[in-house]
């Protein structure tokens, strides 16, 4: 069991016929179901790689027969390993999520871990001015600064999402969902401009006003419009022999960009395959149409 940073760019993905029908019937029959819910089909794609991404966690690294993992979900939604196998894994912490054309895993076998990617995108149908003024209550003053002192709109929605997927890596990492005041967290942002593949770790955290040395964030530019913020914190109640978080941090791991064969190589079906389910997604349209104009 190492750390682990895997990426599948589910946006780009085309699906064939036999690649979806295999996809579907190597997810839990409820996740499958699901899945078939969603009105888009981008959206649909996202959240099946999502889970194909943690049962290949599991099949590759916890070596778990693919067709015996079992996910659930705690209340706020976060997925954990169900399996009778847990107790020899339970230090095992793993987070997914997906958001405009990439999904996104992060394990660790130490640590507490929790990840968020964020695609730089023109808001639907407000001016970029009108959405930061929607927005204010989620950032303090401080990083409000720090989001309109780049040198035009886009590099300000660029950096607004930049925040967003730090706050939220954390409040994945601790497992907790709406109603957490954002401002109680600031962030502290370095280097400004982040070089695409590469990670970082020098930003910073202040919770309550107090700079936390226990939570360390990679930041990733997986390319011009994704930002992906990996928190990593200690586990409570694990025992560990330094009291600084840091000494256990992972060697910089960068993303590996993950194939579909890549994503399905260790699948064992578990469900009978499902012609109609090829149907149900070919009757889905990509996504939404965009309602403005906007230009950069």
């Amino acid at each position: 069991m190492g750390s682990v940073r895997w990426a599948f760019p589910c946006g780009a993905w085309r699906p064939r016929r036999r690649e979806w029908l295999l996809a579907a019937q190597l997810v839990q029959p409820e996740e499958k179901e699901r899945i078939g819910k969603f009105v888009f089909a981008r959206d649909a794609k996202a959240a099946l790689a999502g889970r194909l991404l943690m049962r290949k966690l599991m099949a590759e690294e916890l070596c778990i027969p693919w067709n015996e993992v079992h996910l659930q979900r705690t209340p706020k939604g976060k997925p954990f390993l169900a399996s009778n196998l847990v107790g020899i894994n339970s230090n095992y912490s793993f987070n997914v999520s997906h958001q405009g054309d990439y999904a996104v895993l992060a394990a660790e076998p130490e640590l507490q871990v929790g990840i968020d990617i964020m695609k730089t995108d023109l808001p639907g149908s407000s001016s970029i001015p009108n959405f930061f003024h929607l927005m204010k209550r989620q950032f303090t003053e401080t990083e409000w600064d720090v989001i309109k002192s780049m040198s035009n709109e886009w590099m300000q929605l660029d950096m607004f999402y930049r925040h967003w997927a730090l706050k939220e890596s954390f409040l994945k990492a601790i497992g907790v969902g709406i109603g957490f005041n954002l401002q109680r967290i600031e962030f502290n942002v370095s280097p400004l401009q982040l070089e695409i593949g590469k990670v970082y770790k020098e930003t910073k955290m202040f919770l309550d006003g107090e700079k936390e040395e226990e939570w360390t964030f990679e930041e990733t530019r997986l390319d011009d419009n994704h930002h992906v913020a990996v928190a990593l914190g200690k586990q409570e109640g694990f025992a560990q022999k330094d009291s600084d978080v840091h000494s256990m941090e992972p060697n910089q791991p960068q993303f590996t960009l993950l194939t579909f064969e890549d994503l399905v190589a260790s699948g064992i079906p578990v469900a009978p395959e499902d012609s109609a389910y090829w149907d149900n997604f070919c009757s889905k349209q990509e996504g939404p149409v965009r309602q403005s104009s906007h230009s950069r």
